[in-house]
């Protein structure tokens, strides 16, 4: 079957045998010797490489989660600050993500840089944020996506693209004259991370990887095999 992809050509859907795509990897290093002692300053240090280089979506990474029956699910999540706590992101509190965060408090989150043949994995516990820094951060957004948090019960199923397209016409009139607060289920997390994992594409396959893990109130740092 001949499908258009989105530069408009025709192509047939999977053409190719999988099994055989490679990518060799040879830009760049990394060892226990160069990395700094603090993960998230090395983790900072990465994406604003990462900035610089303009690899596409910098901050974004893949957030997996768990119910409390330990199914699993992932989606792609903006990494917004990284403070002492951790890792803070924004989401509806009603989403899949954020039930899931209420009934097993644990996540995992991936970066992945292409153009640099880098990515990150962290894991930690989750936490909501304050109230006061949810608002703080929600009042910074563009008036658009502040009404996108009202107008979408992230999550849940809806009739059709028409009833989101009119509920956010209802809320651009209701919200027409005074500020747009932070809706009661919206707001940041925070991932308290326990390990952090670095990996640089390597030749043959023998990728460098660096891992972080927290022992006794400190980071302890080791090379992992790839």
């Amino acid at each position: 079957m001949l499908r258009p992809d989105h530069c408009g050509t025709k192509f047939s859907t999977m053409t190719q045998d999988l099994s055989r795509i490679r990518r060799e990897y040879a830009q760049k290093t990394l060892s226990k010797t160069v990395v700094s002692a603090d993960p998230s300053e090395q983790l900072k240090s990465w994406i604003d490489e990462a900035i610089h280089c303009k690899a596409g979506d910098s901050t974004a990474m893949s957030l997996a989660t768990a119910d409390s029956e330990g199914k699993p699910s992932a989606r792609i999540v903006l990494l917004k600050e990284i403070t002492e706590e951790g890792l803070i992101f924004y989401t509806n509190y009603h989403s899949t993500k954020g039930k899931q965060m209420d009934a097993n408090p644990w996540a995992a989150v991936v970066f992945y840089w292409h153009e640099l043949e880098r990515q990150v994995r962290v894991e930690g516990s989750v936490e909501m944020t304050s109230e006061e820094k949810s608002d703080e951060y929600f009042q910074s957004r563009p008036e658009s996506s502040k009404l996108g948090a009202w107008a979408s019960d992230q999550s849940s199923a809806v009739p059709n693209r028409s009833y989101l397209e009119n509920r956010l016409q209802e809320l651009t009139e209701e919200f027409s004259d005074h500020p747009i607060p932070r809706p009661p289920h919206w707001g940041g997390y925070t991932i308290k991370p326990w390990r952090f994992e670095f990996w640089q594409g390597r030749e043959n396959r023998l990728h460098d990887r660096i891992e972080y893990y927290l022992y006794d109130e400190g980071w302890k740092i080791q090379r992992l095999a790839p």
